[in-house]
Parts: structure tokens; C-alpha cells; sequence
């Protein structure tokens, strides 16, 4: 008959379980909290940066796009050594004199629609750039948190692997002991065996997902992590959203920036077409110019000149082979496309909450089921030790148990980190997502034991 595992290695067990973040404790080592791990973020990762300076260029467009409907001033100067002879009947006349010419030309449209739809283009350009980049501080909020969940869910994972690993150990030493006594048999050692085993390799994959993720983070936030502060044991969700989903789905629409930024390309493309068609259109501007000239040429050697006008300019385009009725073709296309795409990412926002929004309804179900599941599990183990003690059960339903304790607590905890991820989601897609929604949430985690 198997004899179970000491009362006392039992509890040592259990308290591995609960205390699974005291694992990860180094003395003296320095823990990142979520607010540090996402402030580093924003100083240290690569894809926000590019985000941050990328807004900071199409900033740009709208100044780029005025500039076509204000005046342009322009001012130019010129002076060359001239060299002329000159033949008049058989008398040659050398001249060597220096001819010198100064401008200055303001030009501003009367009449351009090419500028005015470029004007128009560069500020749907520069609102599209504000929200890319608004869509890109949201997506850092949620990519930090997931991030640094993740490392906690592997710590959980390689805690749950190591305490199955060292119950097995102390199994197997039980088995051996009995096993000499002739009180226990082979195959309760080969089954201890075989778990054992299992579990070391289990320890080697789970310590290799975890340094990955350990690494995963510390590209995020551009350095060393060191520990990691942990969700407290006694979190518990909130009660369920009274929101409806159809309320949710009306603020996404309006003000997600995705579907903001693809809003505009749609803009972006309409003003193109305009643009484009204004090919045909004359363009119409106020010149004034002032310039002096000295020597201009040989007959006005010595003398100089002064020029003031002022007057109106019309260009009117005749005939261009055929490229703007092409451009505009082009452009409507382009349209088409951009509209296919905003309809594209609103479905995307919509199902993507829709899932969230189901998730998050069951997952307050789910992690109550769960804290309850892992209650009934402890009490399973400890009346199957006594089972076996009574010579009810044998070695093998005592591991089962515990196997199925570790299963429900991996489970409990990668719903828990779910959760908060959904709750980030859901408020990104509304976009509302912020710093502020991190601090609120901050709480929930404290140092490691």
C-alpha cells in the first residue's frame, strides 16, 4: 500500500502554490512596477518612437498645404564679365564691361485649385498622422501589459512545474523507502517515475518560454527588468458592466483612432481627386516685381535700370497627354480602396469588441468557478491522502489530484491576467485607453514577497 506525502511536505507544497510570485524574489534586487515598465516604454521602445517622430512629420502636411495659398517671394541676382567686339563695316569696337541684374518677385493665387485641394489634402493628412499616432499610444499601453502579464503567468507557470516537480521528488523517496520494506510495489515507483520526468522536462520548456517573454519585455522597455511586481492573491474582478455591447460598438465608431485614421484616408483620397481634376482648371496669380540692372547689354552699357511692375498671370493648361484624366482615374480608384479598408477596420474594431466584450461577461464567472475550483481541489488532495492512508485509494489517484490542482491554479491565474488585458482592449477600442487607465489598475499589484 502507497503511504501519501507528510502532512508538513504537503503544506510546503501548497504554500509554493499560493506564494508563487515569493519565488521569483532576489534579495536586493530592483522590482519594476507596471508604471515604470510602461514609463520606460515610452522613452526606450523602438516601434513608439518611430510612431512618436512619424507624427511629428505629418504635423507637417498642413503648413505644407497652406503654403500652396500664401505668397511665395522669391529674389534672385545675377553678374557676369561680358566680352562683345563689334564690327561695324571694316571698324572692329572691343567691349569689356560687367553686366549685373537684381529681382525680387511676390507672387500670390487668385484663383488655384490645385492649391486648395492640397490645402485641404495636408490638413486630413496631418489629423490622419494625430490619429495613427493616437492608436499607437494605446496599442503601447496594451502591448507593455501584456508584456509584463505575460512574464508573470510563465513565473506562475515555472512556479506550478517546479512544486510538481519537487512533490514528485518526495514521492519517489517515499516509494523507494516502502518499495525496501516491502510495503509498496514497483509500479508505484515506475508511475512516480514516469511523472517525475515528465515534470523535470516540463521545468527546462517552461524555464526557456520564460526568459523569452523576460526578453520579450525587456526590448519593450529598453533594458534589464530585474523582478517583477506580482497581482495580489486576493484580486477579484469587478462586478459585471451594466454597459451594453451596443453602447460600447457607438463610442468605438466614433472614436477609436484606427477607424478615425482610415475615416481620413478616405478624405485623404477624396481631396486627392479633386486635385487631380483641377489639372484642367486655369490658374490665376498676382505678380508684382522689382529689379535693377546695370549694363543689361551693349547698348546699355554704363546705363542702369530699374523695373517695377506689378500685373496678373493666367496659365491655362490646353492639353497634357492624357495624364490628368489618368491621375484622376487613379485616384478614384484609390478612393474605392480606402473606403474598402475603413470598412474593413471598422468590422475588425466591432468583432474584436464583440469578443471582448463576451469575454469579459464570462471571465467574472469563469474566475469565481475557478477560486472555487481550486478550494475543492486542496480539499481532493487531502481526502485522497486519507483514502490512501485507509487503503481506499491507491498512489495514483494522489497524484491525479495534485495534477489537477496545479492545472485549475495555472488556470485561475491566466484567467485573472486576462482579464485586466480585456478591460485594456476594450478601452482601446473605444479609445479611451490612457496612462490613467494603467494607475487605476496598479494597485492590484504588490512587491514579491
Amino acid at each position: 500500500m502507497a503511504y501519501p506525502l507528510k502532512q508538513s511536505t504537503l503544506r510546503l507544497a501548497l504554500s509554493g502554490v499560493l506564494g508563487l510570485g515569493s519565488l521569483f524574489a532576489l534579495p536586493g534586487a530592483h522590482a519594476m512596477t507596471v508604471l515604470q515598465a510602461y514609463e520606460a516604454a515610452l522613452q526606450n521602445d523602438a516601434a513608439y518612437r518611430a510612431a512618436y517622430y512619424a507624427a511629428e512629420a505629418g504635423k507637417e502636411n498642413r503648413t505644407l498645404g497652406m503654403s500652396n495659398l500664401l505668397p511665395s517671394i522669391n529674389g534672385s541676382y545675377s553678374a557676369s564679365q561680358n566680352r562683345t567686339t563689334l564690327e561695324v563695316g571694316k571698324d572692329i569696337h572691343p567691349y569689356d564691361y560687367i553686366s549685373r541684374s537684381s529681382t525680387v518677385q511676390l507672387r500670390q493665387s487668385l484663383f488655384n485649385l490645385d492649391g486648395w485641394f492640397r490645402f485641404k489634402q495636408g490638413a486630413a493628412q496631418s489629423k490622419y498622422t494625430d490619429a495613427q499616432f493616437a492608436s499607437q499610444q494605446q496599442e503601447v499601453i496594451v502591448r507593455v501589459m501584456s508584456a509584463y502579464l505575460d512574464v508573470l503567468y510563465k513565473q506562475d507557470l515555472l512556479a506550478l512545474a517546479k512544486v510538481e516537480r519537487d512533490m514528485y521528488l518526495e514521492q519517489r523517496k517515499v516509494n523507494d523507502r516502502l518499495f525496501e520494506k516491502g510495503e509498496g510495489t514497483r509500479t508505484d515507483m515506475l508511475e512516480t517515475q514516469a511523472r517525475l520526468d515528465a515534470s523535470q522536462a516540463q521545468v527546462l520548456e517552461t524555464e526557456d518560454a520564460l526568459q523569452f517573454s523576460r526578453d520579450t519585455l525587456s526590448s519593450i522597455v529598453g533594458g534589464e527588468i530585474g523582478t517583477l511586481d506580482v497581482l495580489m492573491l486576493d484580486f477579484a474582478p469587478r462586478p459585471a458592466d451594466s454597459v451594453s455591447f451596443e453602447a460600447w460598438k457607438t463610442i468605438a465608431l466614433e472614436r477609436n483612432p484606427d477607424i478615425k485614421a482610415a475615416r481620413l484616408g478616405v478624405e485623404i483620397a477624396t481631396q486627392d481627386i479633386n486635385r487631380q481634376r483641377s489639372g484642367h482648371a486655369p490658374r490665376v496669380d498676382f505678380v508684382a516685381t522689382y529689379g535693377k540692372t546695370a549694363s543689361d547689354s551693349i547698348t546699355t552699357v554704363n546705363q542702369d535700370q530699374t523695373i517695377r511692375s506689378l500685373g496678373v498671370q493666367i496659365n491655362i493648361p490646353l492639353y497634357s497627354g492624357g495624364a490628368v484624366n489618368a491621375q484622376t482615374r487613379q485616384s478614384v480608384a484609390n478612393k474605392l480602396k480606402a473606403e474598402a479598408d475603413l470598412q474593413a477596420q471598422t468590422d475588425k474594431v466591432v468583432l474584436e469588441l464583440r469578443k471582448d466584450y463576451s469575454s469579459l461577461l464570462s471571465s467574472i464567472t469563469r474566475l469565481g468557478a475557478l477560486e472555487k475550483a481550486v478550494a475543492s481541489a486542496t480539499t481532493l488532495i487531502d481526502a485522497t491522502q486519507r483514502s490512501v492512508a485507509g487503503g481506499v485509494r491507491i498512489n495514483l489517484d494522489v497524484l491525479n489530484a495534485r495534477q489537477q490542482l496545479f492545472t485549475v491554479k495555472r488556470d485561475q491565474a491566466q484567467a485573472r491576467y486576462n482579464y485586466l488585458l480585456i478591460t485594456l482592449r476594450m478601452r482601446a477600442a473605444v479609445g479611451t485607453l490612457s496612462g490613467d487607465d494603467l494607475r487605476e489598475i496598479a494597485p492590484y499589484f504588490r512587491p514579491a514577497a
